[in-house]
């Protein structure tokens, strides 16, 4: 049973839905995913074929917003949350520490369970009627006792955070306890740090995203007077609680993908990572400092202007350490070896983005620019270039780089170069004319507009098409490199790490023995020429 790797075709379909395998429950959670990310999807191509002329005449305007918040809640909640660490966390963490498994593997399987249970429910949020509120579920629009199917949502992403919590106390846990013999903290994988940092903000911040939320569900439910003020509530107590986690929440999807960054980056530039220190305690800064920002997003909401003075010299500190990491990486690149592989582009994507996103957030931390752009398209670009341009680039650079080891196949790289490029220039189209418009006043979640915004509009619309195409193109080429694409081998990127010493893929224990780490992280030598194997011709390739 132990020499069996994973994917094993004598294994039937039922086996999926009781293991206990962390790889298989990676791959569960792939599935999901993709299919909520190509909900998210659809709701976004409807609401920008809207926003193409200045009249809103595609959709009335109750549907649309229902749309964006169908398109916020399922991409938040159901995908750039869970995505990286849900995927690529519970597929890796436990091979790059040299461990069996998680150390809590039927309730890794539990977690999984929990967030399909929360997809079903946002299904049903979909079949009765929608959401109108947007992702925020602000008050009082979400304690107002309408028609659409708030509570069914609430209760969605309720359920989706205890997903959350679960595999985060596995992390943390299995980090703790079930390194390989030689595997100090020091010579953790920097994924590793990255996604221990991410569990903390988890365990900390979730519990009181889960209060507020189970707050709007009494409300609604018996009419206790907690956030509507005719009832004697306070509606902008519900925006300190759920910005408290939310901001937070942006380095819980953050977090994961600057540690797939760090991999990738020191692979393809075939160097040592710069600083290594330094990027392993800055994640740990991030997730402190996150805690204590929330605050920015507030205002305007009448806080007085000392809360708002340290909200806004706090919100400029916590890009220090995220600037550390980008500083680092361009000294990795410095000098190294670099190679233009898939896997490199979506990372050095990931890093133009994120920067377009981090400088402007330093415009957003200010209180007199914010005041100007709050609740403008400047605010949307700015979101999108962080979590998308940031989290969904290094997802697909993570699905790229680990794909021949989760699977056993290679994909056709040119195919998957062009992708990264089609992505990269497509978001910039999106996303770079919102900028514009925010500055210029139209605000968001608004589907009628003047018409001289209507050529920046076009020009975001055609971006999203390429953008669709973009996203679309992997879905085809990994599909087909299951059935069609060469061999691997183990370790096909000459990369570093025990994951790279496992088979490709990996049989159900992950090692044939225990590993014993001697070595420094990321023993790479930049002079040291490499050859490959995913750029080799068919006949010279190995077949494990």
């Amino acid at each position: 049973m132990s020499n069996r790797n994973y994917l094993n075709a004598n294994y039937n379909v039922w086996s999926w839905f009781f293991t206990t395998d962390h790889k298989r429950v990676a791959i569960l959670y792939l599935i999901s995913i993709t299919v909520f990310f190509l909900v998210g999807g659809a709701a976004a191509v409807l609401f920008r074929l809207e926003l193409m002329t200045p009249e809103g005449d595609l959709v009335l305007p109750e549907t649309y917003n229902r749309l964006f918040t169908l398109h916020g809640i399922v991409m938040i909640f159901f995908f750039l949350i869970p995505a990286v660490p849900a995927v690529f966390g519970n597929f890796l963490l436990p091979m790059m520490i040299g461990a069996r498994d998680l150390a809590f593997p039927k309730l890794n399987l539990a977690s999984w369970y929990l967030y399909s249970l929360s997809g079903l429910f946002g299904v049903w949020v979909i079949l009765t009627g929608g959401v109108d509120t947007g992702w925020t579920f602000y008050t009082p629009y979400s304690t107002t006792y309408g028609n659409t199917s708030v509570l069914s949502a609430a209760i969605a992403a309720f359920i989706a955070g205890f997903s959350s919590i679960l595999t985060a106390l596995n992390f943390l846990v299995t980090t703790h306890t079930m390194r390989a013999p030689g595997m100090t903290w020091f010579r953790l994988p920097l994924f590793v740090w990255a996604h221990y940092a991410m569990s903390l903000v988890v365990l900390l911040g979730t519990p009181v995203l889960a209060i507020a939320i189970a707050l709007v569900g009494i409300e609604r439910a018996f009419h206790v007077g907690i956030f509507d003020p005719k009832l004697g509530g306070d509606p902008l107590l519900f925006q300190h609680l759920f910005w408290f986690y939310s901001h937070p929440a942006v380095y819980i999807m953050v977090l994961p993908a600057m540690g797939v960054i760090s991999e990738l980056i020191t692979c393809f530039a075939r160097k040592k990572i710069f600083g290594y220190t330094f990027i392993a305690f800055s994640s740990l800064a991030i997730a402190v400092l996150g805690f204590l920002v929330w605050g920015h997003h507030m205002f305007v909401s009448g806080q007085s202007m000392y809360a708002g003075f340290v909200f806004s010299f706090l919100s400029m500190l916590v890009a220090v350490p995220s600037a550390v990491k980008v500083f680092n990486w361009t000294a990795t690149l410095y000098k190294g070896s670099v190679i233009w592989n898939t896997p490199m582009l979506y990372a050095l994507g990931f890093i133009g983005l994120f920067t377009m996103g981090g400088l402007t957030g330093l415009f957003l931390a200010t209180l007199g620019v914010d005041v100007h752009v709050h609740d403008t398209y400047f605010v949307v670009a700015h979101f999108h270039y962080i979590m998308v341009g940031g989290s969904l680039m290094a997802y697909l650079g993570a699905l790229h780089f680990w794909w021949p080891k989760m699977t056993g196949r290679l994909y056709p790289e040119g195919w998957g170069r062009i992708s990264a490029i089609l992505i990269f220039f497509g978001f910039n189209l999106t996303f770079f004319p919102q900028f514009v418009l925010g500055y210029l006043g139209m605000p968001r979640r608004y589907h009628v507009y003047p018409e001289e915004w209507q050529i920046l509009n076009v020009m975001s619309s055609a971006g999203a098409s390429i953008l669709g195409v973009g996203y679309l193109l992997p879905l085809g080429y990994l599909v087909w490199s299951l059935r069609y694409g060469r061999r691997s081998g183990k370790n096909p990127w000459r990369a570093s790490g025990l994951e790279w010493e496992a088979e490709s893929p990996p049989i159900t224990h992950n090692f044939h023995k225990t590993p014993i780490v001697t070595g420094d992280v990321y023993d790479y030598d930049p002079t040291e020429p490499v050859e490959l194997e995913t750029e080799k011709h068919p006949e010279k390739v190995t077949v494990q």
